[in-house]
This record gives structure tokens, C-alpha cells and sequence, in this order.
């Protein structure tokens, strides 16, 4: 088995689309959560916060009407950050991208929301006005890898990893697989999201999402504390480059961190439940393919979306793999649950996090729900902590589990 490096990241995030910017947004303990107005013109939607992404720029000259013609904003953030990684990676517009060993493997929960409408639209009126031959293209839920393929010419495997919260870890872990039996040299991976008022109806109706703190948007969300009421959604994309390792060296590529563990498994018991058991088993998975003893692990990044049963069972499940003493933080706290993007983007976080020496706090944690497990829960200023070893887990709608573990290289 051959090891596998991350050799470039690009990131959209609500914090910044540089590791300079989403630290100074970390260290300063203030979220980047907001009400969202356009929200108001929905009837029977009971949240109004959320989180955008932060700015991004896009070359006029790349970013054409021809080029971007196929692309929602989705796709959009999903091909910037993409772009970003491979010149991180020394890897734009190098030969080795078309020659069948580059690949990508990508996910978002859906495509641009506003192209489903059209056909939804098409449905209820029995018109096909406004539909045109791209819209079928930006509503499919493989629009992001598609699109990041046909922009970087890459002739490799796709791998479309649509499973919601999952999606973007899914897509970092299969890529890991792919690259570490040979079968590909090098893998795009990871995933993206756009936000909408459609997602935050779909858990508005499972009374997934926060609704106190409309009018004070800081206090929300509130991962693992008694009073949390709730997810609050946010938006960006992040792209990895995993390469071999080998061929890494060979050209000289500054190697940013190694990924040596991932577990994924389905909880087969229900569709929105999570099951405490089968998370602890994802863990498990990616420590045996690390070859690692849970207490190898000082720190994880827990999924922590703020949800009644979510953290309850995350959080059991971690203590049932490490015991009490590991430190355990959600970054879901300051951009709130970046869906397709989250399980990308916060990897990219952990990673830097672990390289900074430093690891951020949950943010308006101020009394840990008694029903979550025992855990060392970090807090205030964040925690000083000097390790080469880090997790980071997600879990999905489906029951569908996810765990990754990386080391400082």
C-alpha cells in the first residue's frame, strides 16, 4: 500500500478562503453567523440564520460565460477551490493531469437549488420555460466533480460522494483508498454547497434547526450545550490534493499533512436516528486502518451540528472509543453546517489547526448537556496542544459514518 499526502488545499469558507483569515476568525472567538433577509419572504420558515461564504474572487478570463455556462454556485465554489488546491499543489496545468492516473472524487447533498426549481416549476405549471440544456447540469448532484473534471481536463476516475453531511469526507476517504492501492497517482477530493432557503426547510420540518436566536445570531449555534436549539446551515467548498507519496517527492512538492486513516460504515436502523454504536464503529475502522490505538489520539473534531440527538449520540460514541480525556471541539460553532462542504472543510481546518500548535474552542458552550458523554470539551481560549496525530468525523443523514485520521508530516 502506498502512503497518501495532502500536497494542496483550496477552501471557500464563512470564515475566509485563506488559513490567515479563518485563524484570525478562530482566535477571536466571535462566529460568522447572520440573519439572512431574503428568508423573511418564506412562509412557515421558522429559521432565519445562517452562515454565507466569504467573498471569493474568479479570473474573468478563466471565469467566461462559455466556461461557467454549466455551472451554479455550487459548482462555481466547487471548481474556485479546486483551482486554488492545485496551484497550492504546483499541479495547474501540469501533463499529469490528463494522462488517466488523476481523478476526482467530489460531493455536495445536491445540485444548485434554483435549477431543481426550474423543472419543479416546469411540474406545477406544464412548461418547460426557463428550462435550457444546461440546467439539467447544474441541478444534478454530481454537478461539482463534473464540472472540476471538464475544468482541469482530467481524464482519471469520478467519484460523485452525494451523501449529504458525509459528502465531503466520503470524497476525501475514497480518494485516500484510491491512491493508497495505486490505482490513481493522484486524487481532487472533497466537497461543496450552496446555501438556500430549500435546505433550511428540509430540516426546519424534523425541528433540526435553530429558531431562539433569530434575532441574535452570535449565540448560535451551540454544539453539546443544554440550552442548543439547533443547526444553523452555511455554504463553501474545500478541494484536497492527495497524491502519492513517492510521486510527491519525485517533484519536489511541499507535503502539508498525511492521511492514514479513514473509516466509514451505515448505521442500518434508521434514516435521521444516529446510532451511537455504529459511529463509535467508524472510528474504530479508521484507527485499525492507521494502525493507531485510540490513545494515540489527543484530539478530535467532533461533527457537532447542535442538534437534540445528534451530539448526544456523537459524543457517547467518542467517549465509548477514547474515554474522557480526549479534547473534542466543533468548528460547526463559527460557519454552522456546511452540509456537502463540512466534513472538506473541516479537515483542512484540523490539519492547519494541528500544524498551528493550537486548537479552536466550541464556541456559546457554556454548560455541556448531562446527557452528552464525558469528554474533555474545549473551551475559552481554545486549547495549546502539540500533537501529530488528529481525527475528524462526520456524520450523515442515513445513518451514514465517517472518520478520518491525519498526521503531521
Amino acid at each position: 500500500m502506498r502512503r497518501v499526502v495532502v500536497t494542496g488545499i483550496g477552501a471557500i469558507s464563512p470564515l475566509g478562503c485563506d488559513w490567515a483569515s479563518v485563524l484570525a476568525h478562530l482566535r477571536s472567538r466571535r462566529n460568522a453567523v447572520q440573519h439572512i433577509d431574503e428568508w423573511d419572504e418564506y412562509e412557515g420558515l421558522n429559521t432565519r440564520v445562517g452562515v454565507p461564504a466569504a467573498p471569493f474572487h474568479l479570473d474573468p478570463v478563466r471565469y467566461n460565460r462559455k466556461t461557467t455556462r454549466s455551472m451554479g454556485r455550487v459548482a462555481l465554489m466547487a471548481v474556485r477551490a479546486s483551482e486554488m488546491a492545485l496551484e497550492q499543489a504546483g499541479l495547474l496545468g501540469d501533463p499529469v493531469l490528463k494522462g488517466g492516473k488523476v481523478g476526482v472524487s467530489y460531493g455536495s447533498s445536491a445540485g444548485t437549488p434554483k435549477a431543481i426549481g426550474d423543472f419543479g416549476r416546469m411540474l406545477l405549471e406544464k412548461s418547460t420555460e426557463g428550462i435550457n440544456a444546461t440546467t439539467y447540469i447544474k441541478m444534478m448532484s454530481h454537478t461539482a466533480p463534473v464540472n472540476i473534471g471538464v475544468t482541469f481536463g482530467l481524464t482519471g476516475r469520478v467519484v460523485t460522494t452525494s451523501s449529504a453531511c458525509t459528502s465531503g469526507s466520503q470524497g476525501l476517504g475514497y480518494a485516500y483508498e484510491m491512491v493508497r492501492s495505486g490505482q490513481q497517482v493522484a486524487m481532487l477530493a472533497g466537497g461543496a454547497e450552496e446555501l438556500d432557503a430549500t435546505e433550511a426547510a428540509v430540516f426546519d420540518t424534523l425541528f433540526a434547526t435553530s429558531v431562539k436566536h433569530n434575532d441574535s445570531p452570535s449565540l448560535t449555534p451551540r454544539p453539546f450545550d443544554v440550552h442548543r436549539d439547533g443547526l444553523v446551515l452555511g455554504e463553501g467548498a474545500c478541494t484536497f490534493v492527495l497524491e502519492d507519496y513517492e510521486h510527491a517527492k519525485a517533484r519536489g512538492a511541499t507535503m502539508l499533512a498525511e492521511v492514514i486513516g479513514f473509516g466509514t460504515n451505515s448505521d442500518g436502523c434508521h434514516v435521521t436516528q444516529p446510532n451511537a454504536p455504529t459511529m463509535a464503529q467508524a472510528m474504530r475502522l479508521a484507527l485499525e486502518s492507521a494502525g493507531l490505538d485510540a490513545a494515540a489520539i489527543p484530539y478530535v473534531n467532533a461533527h457537532g451540528t447542535a442538534t437534540e440527538h445528534g451530539d448526544v449520540a456523537e459524543s457517547r460514541a467518542t467517549n465509548e472509543v477514547f474515554g474522557p480525556k480526549v479534547a473534542i471541539s466543533s468548528l460547526k460553532s463559527y460557519m454552522g453546517h456546511t452540509l456537502g462542504a463540512c466534513g472538506a472543510l473541516e479537515a483542512w481546518m484540523t490539519i492547519e489547526m494541528m500544524r498551528e500548535g493550537w486548537f479552536a474552542p466550541t464556541l456559546n458552550l457554556t454548560e455541556v448537556d448531562p446527557r452528552c458523554g464525558e469528554l474533555d470539551y474545549v473551551t475559552g481560549d481554545g486549547r495549546a496542544l502539540q500533537t501529530d496525530l488528529v481525527m475528524s468525523n462526520n456524520f450523515a443523514f442515513g445513518g451514514i459514518n465517517t472518520s478520518l485520521i491525519f498526521r503531521r508530516i
